[in-house]
């Protein structure tokens, strides 16, 4: 899934190629996608005309605001991302058929990252004004997309946790988060209510470099550990972002193209490679269903006992 970097990399790009254009119209073969409004054809409605006034992120999520009183909330989910370009529908059923509005392929204008196998599962696509088309590539078909009002967007995102890159996110805000909070490191870390945009790549990456053992439980760590994995976690999103962002599964930026963060993934599916650091082997655990990678001697310690455990009961 599309983390904070990632997500942050496709905004930064959409703010300097479609802000303030405006929404002509809009496809899908998968109008399910669109959880609010109710409907496809009331979706497509309301955002006609539309002017984008604003391109933010919240989090996961990317938010358009619109002229209006509009929003419009994208959340990409497990392998969507969207792209900018120029397509033609390829239909793949005969002229009348009743399958003709969902059916065919589309197939990019010019040569070169938008003919990426992982960029050609488009469910949505949207045209803009001056010839231009975003579209919204998803292999899983997870993606969630919310045309709301602007107080509806606020109630849905006032659960979320502190930014952590944000300018008043100090440690001392950092430390507050974990007071009373139950569960191990690496969960309360992916909780967005505690703190928002860190997934499985980035807290597995953070606590590798704090040395902190992904299984310590947040209510025991002491205030020296604790600045470490706040440290780790604005050097490590801060250079993900700087990097375009991770591409080792579907994620790919706006032009079609993956980011390189990669050269920097110490831990992160790299079970059974020798750390970078010590030159031990990474281990995987399974924490509530989730794989967690670590290295069991830089982030050993009272932990130790999980260490040789492949999945927790």
């Amino acid at each position: 899934m599309p983390e904070l970097p990632e997500v942050e990399t496709t905004v930064r790009d959409l703010q300097k190629k479609v802000l303030n254009r405006t929404f002509l119209d809009v496809w899908t073969d998968f109008p399910k996608m669109i959880k609010q409004p109710e409907s496809f054809e009331q979706f497509k409605k309301e955002i006609k005309g539309k002017k984008i006034e604003k391109i933010w992120r919240r989090g996961k999520n990317i938010i358009f605001d619109l002229s209006g009183s509009y929003s419009l909330l994208i959340h990409q989910k497990l392998t969507g991302h969207l792209l900018i370009g120029n397509w033609e529908l390829e239909i793949a059923c005969p002229v009348g058929s009743r399958r003709l509005s969902f059916g065919g392929k589309w197939k990019p204008l010019k040569k070169g990252p938008l003919e990426e196998p992982v960029n050609r599962y488009i469910h949505l696509m949207f045209w803009l004004d001056k010839g231009l088309m975003l579209a919204l590539s998803d292999l899983r078909k997870f993606a969630k997309i919310e045309l709301l009002n602007k107080e509806t967007l606020k109630k849905e995102l006032s659960s979320f946790g502190p930014e952590p890159l944000g300018k008043n996110f100090t440690f001392e805000k950092f430390q507050a988060c974990f007071k009373d909070k139950k569960g191990k490191i690496k969960q309360v870390l992916m909780d967005q209510n505690v703190i928002a945009g860190i997934g499985n790549i980035y807290s597995d990456e953070a606590l590798w470099r704090a040395k902190i053992h992904p299984l310590k439980d947040a209510l025991v760590l002491k205030e020296k550990e604790l600045k470490e994995i706040y440290k780790a976690i604005q050097e490590v999103l801060k250079k993900a972002i700087e990097l375009g962002g991770e591409s080792i599964s579907d994620y790919r930026n706006p032009e079609g193209k993956k980011g390189f963060f990669d050269k920097e993934r110490r831990v992160y599916q790299r079970e059974g490679e020798k750390c970078s650091r010590c030159a031990t082997k990474i281990k995987r655990l399974k924490i509530a269903g989730r794989s967690a990678y670590f290295c069991p001697s830089c982030q050993k310690g009272e932990e130790d006992k999980f260490s040789s455990s492949p999945s927790l009961p």
